[in-house]
């Protein structure tokens, strides 16, 4: 199966798994809602794991397809760093989420009602959130100077008996750092809050992968691309 097969069956997979998140009970009322909340969890970061596992047996197979992602629309592709989306994108996430939910939750709030959700999130996590940013942060940007000092080597191609082999190794490595970053950083996050949270979050997070990519399949669509 050619990885853009793949991909497209994952993602079905990945829809079904995210309409499980939207109809488990939140807030849980049980100990056994939490657990279910958990489990849910865990089969979508396998989900993820898996996603990740594959594509790296692909990029050795063929890393400049992968960085090309012609299984992408071109709105997607637009947004790729590194082969796919930007590590930091998760923090922006639950600062967007975390706003919202908190404003609409605001005066339960300050009458001293928990929520449970995103917009209660507790000092110490909000203090964990701004630690993992700033430690993600700095491997992102380790990682974007090994891809363009990899760009700027591009010339060494050229001249005879060139290593191409080498040179894609390279990229090959860059490429699963860049991967194993964003999976640490999706899991982190979730790790720091709680199931009801964990849900939220990543229901918000395929919600974006879901919209860009409709946007996207439009816009191909209208210029004739697909």
């Amino acid at each position: 199966m050619s990885f853009h097969r793949f991909y497209e069956t994952w993602l079905d997979h990945l829809r079904r798994l995210v309409d499980q998140l939207r109809q488990a009970p939140r807030p849980p009322s049980t100990a056994e809602d939490n657990e279910s909340l958990s489990l849910l969890v865990h089969k979508l970061m396998a989900h993820y794991t898996e996603y990740y596992r594959v594509k790296s047996l692909a990029a050795r197979q063929d890393a400049a397809g992968i960085i090309a992602a012609p299984w992408a629309t071109a709105l997607e592709r637009s947004l790729h760093w590194a082969g796919g989306w930007r590590p930091t994108t998760a923090f922006h996430l639950v600062y967007t989420e975390a706003s919202v939910r908190f404003e609409t939750h605001v005066v339960d709030i300050l009458r001293g009602l928990r929520t449970g959700d995103l917009g209660d999130l507790s000092g110490a996590q909000f203090r964990r959130v701004s630690e993992l940013q700033c430690d993600t942060v700095r491997e992102e940007n380790a990682i974007t100077d090994e891809l363009s000092e990899w760009q700027n080597g591009s010339s060494d191609l050229l001249g005879t008996g060139a290593d191409l082999e080498g040179k894609i190794e390279e990229l090959v490595k860059i490429l699963e750092k860049a991967d194993d970053l964003r999976l640490r950083t999706v899991r982190k996050v979730v790790d720091l809050l709680t199931p009801q949270q964990a849900v939220e979050f990543l229901i918000a997070a395929a919600e974006l992968q879901f919209g860009i990519r409709s946007w996207g399949l439009y816009q191909d669509r209208q210029r004739g691309t697909v």
